[in-house]
C-alpha cells in the first residue's frame, strides 16, 4: 500500500475510511493557525521590553497576521476548490513554518511584522482548507459532530497557545513563541500526504478574480482602518482613505458579484436569515473572545505578577468549557434547534464580558476564571451549529469558499474586538492615568507612561533607580498604574458586554425558526411550478419522452 494517500474523494465509491484520522490532521492544521494569535499574547511583556514597543506598534504585531488572513481567505478558498484542496493546506502550512522561523530570527519590530504578516498569509490558505476538506470527507450524517470537533479544536487553541509559549519562555527568549508552530506544521504536511485524500470541485468554472480582487481590497482596507483608527484617529488622512477605500470595494462587490455568472461569493445568500444570521453570530462570539482575552492577559501578568507560564495555566478553564459547550451542543442542538443554542451561547458570552466590570486594582483570578469559563462554553455551544449552517448553505463545488466566508467572520470578529475594546482600553487607562498622576511625573516620563500599563511599569521601574525618588512615591506610581489599568478594563468590559448583547438580539431577529427554516428547505428542494414547465419542456426531456 502507498503511504501517500492519491484516490481523490470524489472518486471513492463509499466514505473515506481513514477519516476520523483525516480529521485529526485538520484539527492539528487549525489548532497552530489559531495559537499563533494567542500564545503571541503571553509575550507581550518580553516583546513590549525588548523592542520598545509603542501600543501602536503592539497592536501591528498583533494585527498584521490578521489583515492578510481576512483579507485573503475567500480568494484562496476558492482557488483550493478549483485546483487542489490537500494541496493548499500544504502550501499553505509550508509558508506557515517560514513565516515562524522568520518571526523566531526578527530582532526589530518592522521584521517581526512582516513575519506575522507572511504567517497570516499561510493561515488564510489553511483555514479554508481544513473545513472544506472536512465537508467533502466526511458523509452528512457525521458532518455536525466533525464540524463540532473542529470547533473545539479552535476554542482548545485559544487556551493551548498561551500555555505552550508560556513554557517555552520560562527559559527562552519571546522568539521562541514562534517556532511553537513549526515541529506541529511540518508533522501537518507529513500526516496530510499519508491520510488526508486529495479533493477539488468538480464542474468549477473559471475563478472570478475581479471579485476576488475586490474583496482583497475591501476587506484589507476595512481590518487597516479599524487598527489604525482608535491610535491616528478616525478623522486621520489614512484612516478616512481605508475606510472610504472599503465601502467603496464592497459595493463594487456586492454590484460585480450579483452580476457575475459564475461568482466568487453569491452575495444573495445574505438574504438568507440562517446564513446571515450564523456569520453574524460567529463574529460577535469571537470580537468577545479575542477582545477580552487580550486585555485579561495583560492584567494577570501586568497587575496580578503571574509569569508567562502561570498565565497560560490559569487560561486553561477556558478550554475545558469549550469541551463541555461542544459535548453539549451535539445532543442539545437535534432538541432545541440551531437558532436556540446559536443564540443562548451569545447571550452566555455577554455575560462573561459583563462580569468583569467589576475588575479593581485588588480584583483577584477567581473574577476573571468564572468570565473564562462562560465564554469557553459559549463557543463550545454556538459555534459549531453556526458553521454547520453556513457550511451547508454552499454546494459541493463552493466548499473553499463557505469555509472563506465562515473563518472571514471569525477573523473579522476578532480583529473588531482587538481593535475596538484595545482602543476602549488604550483611552481609558490614559485618562485614569491622568488623573491619578498628571503633573507629578515629568513630561517625557508621562508620556512613555501613558502609552501602556507596561510602559507604566517600566516607567516606575525606571524612577526605582534614581536616588531621590523614594520607594514610597515609586509604590505610589506603580499604584496608580494598576488603578488606571484595572478601571479600563471595568469600562471596557461594560462597553464590549453591550455591544454582544444587542448584537445577540440581531441574531435573535435573524435566525428563522426550527419551523420556518423547515419551510425554507423545503421550498428550497421544491422545484415551482415554472422550473417544472420548463423542466418539460427541454430537449432532453424531450428527446427522453420521444425515445419511450
Amino acid at each position: 500500500m502507498s503511504l501517500v494517500v492519491t484516490t481523490p474523494v470524489e472518486k471513492m465509491t463509499g466514505s473515506y475510511s481513514r477519516r476520523w484520522f483525516a480529521l485529526i490532521v485538520l484539527c492539528m492544521s487549525l489548532l497552530i493557525v489559531v495559537m499563533a494569535n494567542t500564545s503571541l499574547i503571553v509575550a507581550i511583556p518580553d516583546m513590549t521590553k525588548d523592542l520598545q514597543l509603542s501600543s501602536s506598534d503592539l497592536q501591528w504585531v498583533i494585527d498584521a497576521y490578521t489583515v492578510p488572513f481576512a483579507a485573503l481567505m475567500l480568494v484562496l478558498g476558492s482557488i483550493g476548490d478549483k485546483y487542489s484542496r490537500r494541496g493548499a493546506l500544504i502550501t499553505g502550512l509550508l509558508i506557515f513554518m517560514g513565516g515562524s522561523v522568520m518571526g523566531s530570527q526578527a530582532d526589530e519590530t518592522n521584521l517581526v511584522i512582516t513575519a506575522r504578516a507572511i504567517m497570516g498569509v499561510g493561515a488564510a490558505v489553511v483555514m479554508p482548507a481544513t473545513l472544506s476538506l472536512l465537508v467533502a470527507i466526511f458523509p452528512k450524517r457525521e458532518r455536525a459532530r466533525a464540524i463540532t470537533a473542529w470547533t473545539a479544536t479552535s476554542g482548545l487553541g485559544v487556551a493551548v497557545g498561551p500555555l505552550l509559549a508560556g513554557w517555552l519562555l520560562q527559559d527562552n527568549g519571546w522568539g521562541s513563541t514562534f517556532l511553537i508552530n513549526v515541529p506541529i506544521a511540518f508533522l501537518g504536511v507529513v500526516c496530510a500526504l499519508m491520510l488526508v485524500p486529495p479533493s477539488k470541485a468538480t464542474g468549477m468554472g473559471r475563478i472570478d478574480y475581479v471579485g476576488g480582487l475586490l474583496s482583497i481590497v475591501s476587506l484589507g482596507s476595512l481590518v487597516y482602518a479599524i487598527i489604525e483608527g482608535p491610535h491616528r484617529g478616525w478623522s486621520a488622512a489614512p484612516v478616512v482613505a481605508g475606510t472610504v477605500l472599503a465601502a467603496l470595494g464592497l459595493l463594487s462587490f456586492a454590484l460585480w458579484e450579483s452580476k457575475h455568472p459564475h461568482p466568487m461569493l453569491n452575495v444573495r445568500k445574505f438574504r438568507e436569515r440562517s446564513f446571515s444570521g450564523s456569520t453574524i453570530a460567529v463574529a460577535l462570539l469571537f470580537f468577545g473572545t479575542y477582545g477580552s482575552i487580550y486585555y485579561v492577559t495583560q492584567f494577570m501578568q501586568f497587575v496580578l505578577g503571574y509569569n508567562a507560564l502561570e498565565t497560560g495555566v490559569r487560561l486553561l478553564p477556558m478550554a475545558a468549557a469549550v469541551f463541555v459547550g461542544s459535548a453539549l451542543t451535539g445532543w442539545l442542538t437535534p432538541k432545541l434547534g440551531m437558532k436556540a443554542m446559536v443564540v443562548f451561547g451569545i447571550f452566555v458570552a455577554s455575560v462573561s464580558v459583563l462580569i468583569m466590570v467589576q475588575v479593581d486594582k485588588n480584583s483577584s483570578y477567581a473574577t476573571f476564571a468564572a468570565a473564562l469559563l462562560l465564554i469557553g462554553f459559549a463557543i463550545g455551544l454556538s459555534v459549531a451549529p453556526a458553521t454547520d449552517t453556513i457550511m451547508g448553505s454552499f454546494p459541493e463545488s463552493e466548499l473553499g469558499v463557505g469555509g472563506g466566508v465562515n473563518d472571514t467572520s471569525l477573523e473579522l470578529g476578532g480583529a473588531l474586538g482587538i481593535a475596538v475594546m484595545g482602543s476602549l482600553l488604550g483611552t481609558e487607562y490614559r485618562d485614569k492615568l491622568g488623573d491619578l498622576i498628571g503633573g507629578r511625573l515629568p513630561a517625557d516620563a508621562m508620556d512613555v507612561a501613558d502609552e501602556s500599563v507596561g510602559a507604566g511599569l517600566a516607567v516606575a521601574e525606571q524612577a526605582a533607580k534614581i536616588p531621590t525618588v523614594g520607594p514610597q512615591q515609586v509604590q505610589a506610581l506603580v499604584d496608580a498604574v494598576h488603578e488606571s489599568f484595572a478601571h479600563s478594563v471595568a469600562q471596557t468590559s461594560l462597553v464590549g458586554g453591550i455591544i454582544m448583547a444587542a448584537g445577540a438580539m440581531v441574531v435573535l431577529a435573524l435566525l428563522p425558526s426550527r419551523k420556518t427554516r423547515a419551510k425554507e428547505d423545503h421550498a428550497a428542494r421544491t422545484p415551482s411550478r415554472h422550473q417544472d414547465a420548463a423542466a418539460d419542456l427541454n430537449p432532453r426531456t424531450l428527446q427522453g419522452t420521444s425515445s419511450r
